[in-house]
This record gives structure tokens, sequence and C-alpha cells, in this order.
């Protein structure tokens, strides 16, 4: 008989707006016991997936399961980014925009399957200033949304686009300097999205044409527009042709820096980071082992 494959399970209990608590009962009616050796660990506070996940790859675990949202998935790859040990998702945040790229299921059964029948593919992730980003990192307009949806009392969708009305009406667009492989550009940009992935997540694509295994970081730079234009671009984020706007327009780079005028906020997977007036971004070829559907599309 085959060596069973050892995988560790990391819970975030409070990630999105779901109930965990039937995730280690489908664990043990879903996945394939004869095949892979499954624990589980619930994490406690802010930072605890990325410790499990350190630990696991020390201990030679081959692949760390995130049950949780686009934060969650950021930690535990984080720490198994440039490792033998392979990244697993079952989403279950706010936004999931790693899993929706991956075509990995948002029911939890079906996504558990993936143990059982998923190959392991290399994929690219980012770095912004050192630290890993998966799906996109940005500043601007989406960064104040992040900051202020993460201060909000509740999660989910409905929360974070009546947040994101608020915060349209306040934000004004900011001067940056980008360099993209030496090539340097000024902009005065609503946003900046620096993507590995296609989508923020919730199936809003932020940059349509992004690939996880093109070696290229897709520089999305959105210019102001007005209220009355605002339905038609998004209509264009969610049905995957915002690069056909004309507020629009998207660079590819292997290495990105922009100058921004002081630190500021912005935002890593989707979760609000104070960072530096300048930031250098880059890519990072095939660096990360993730267990995905048996079938993906070229696009991924």
């Amino acid at each position: 008989m085959e060596k069973r494959r050892h995988i560790l399970a990391i819970i975030n209990p409070v990630s999105g707006t779901g109930n965990k608590d039937k995730i280690p009962r489908l664990i043990d009616t879903v996945v394939d016991h004869e095949i892979n050796e499954v624990s589980i660990i619930a994490t406690e506070y802010a930072g605890h997936a990325r410790e499990i996940a350190a630990q696991a790859v020390n201990d030679g675990i081959d692949v760390v399961v995130a049950i949780g949202g686009d934060g969650t998935v950021n930690e535990v790859g984080s720490a198994v980014a440039g490792t033998d040990t392979a990244l697993a998702i079952v989403p279950s945040g706010s936004g999931n925009g790693l899993a929706r790229h991956l075509r990995i299921s948002m029911n939890a059964s079906r996504a558990l399957q993936v143990l059982n029948n998923g190959v392991i593919g290399k994929f690219d992730y980012c770095t912004v200033n050192g630290q890993p980003f998966f799906c996109t990192c940005g500043m601007g307009f989406d960064a104040a949304v992040s900051y202020k949806f993460s201060n909000e009392g509740t999660r989910g969708f409905i929360t974070y686009i009546k947040t994101t009305l608020t915060e349209f009406f306040k934000y004004k667009a900011q001067d940056y300097i980008i360099d993209i492989d030496g090539v340097q550009m000024e902009e005065r940009a609503f946003v900046i999205a620096c993507c590995n992935a296609a989508q923020y997540g919730n199936n809003a694509y932020i940059a349509p044409r992004a690939t996880m295994q093109d070696g290229l970081i897709d520089v999305t730079v959105m210019h102001g527009f007005s209220l009355v234009e605002s339905p038609l671009v998004g209509a264009r984020l969610f049905f995957r042709s915002l690069d056909k706007d004309r507020h629009v327009s998207i660079y590819r780079g292997k290495q990105v820096v922009i100058k921004r005028k002081a630190d500021d906020v912005m935002h890593i997977d989707g979760d609000p980071v104070m960072m530096p007036a300048r930031l250098e971004i880059e890519n990072v070829s095939a660096g990360i082992r993730i267990l995905v559907p048996p079938t993906l599309p070229d696009d991924v």
C-alpha cells in the first residue's frame, strides 16, 4: 500500500460569515483516509495560522489546508511558499479571491474532495516590500475600503458594498510614480492594484487577464470616474471586461516600484496594512505548490 499523505487542516473559526463547526465532520466523511492522514488545528489569534503552517513545514507535512478567507490563505501560503509543502484551500471567507481564481468550489464538501483527486501545481506568488501576497495588493480607494471594512462590526458582501459606496463619495485620486521593469510613468490614480491572480474576490475581476503561471504582475491603474459612470465600471469589474474601460490602464512586468507622497495604508490580499511611501513589488515565478482541481483552464 502506498504511503499516506500527511495533511494538516488549519481552521480559522472567525473568518467570513459562516459557521465552521461542521468542517471536522466533513473532513471525517469526505476525505479518503486510506490515502490521506489528516490532523486539524483551529487558530486562536491573528498570525496563528502562519505559525502553525511554519511548524508543519518543519515537521515535513505534505499539504497544509487553509480553511478560512484570503487572510488565512495568505498566512498559510506565506509559510509554505518556497518549500516542498503544498497549500490547499477550503474557502470560507468574505471574498475567497484565490480559491475562485483556482476554480476551487465554494462548497466545503466539494473543496475537500480536492484532497482526494486534486493535483499539485507550481504557481507564482508576489511580494511587496518582502511580504508575500497570492491574489492582489493595492493602494488607493480599494485600500481605504479594506481599512474601513476591517473596522466594521459585521462582515459579508452586503457590508462590503455599503462600505464601498460610503468611501466612494469621500475618496480623492492620488499622484503616483510607477516603474515597471525600468520604464517609469506618472499617474494620478483612484486605484492601483498589483495582481498575481485575476480577482479581488466575489468574482470581481480587477485584472481580467492575469494568470498565476506567466511570471508577471498585472498592474491595474484605475483613474477617477464620476458617479454616473460608476455602474458601467462596476459591471465591467464583475463581467471580466474591466480592461476595456477607458478609465483603466493595465500594465505587466516582473518588478514594479511605486512611489507615493507619504506612508499610507494599502491592502495585502484584502487585509489593510500601513506601508511605506516606496513599494517594491516582485513576482516569484512558480514559487508555491498548490493542490488544485484535476482540470484547470489555461487562463489560471
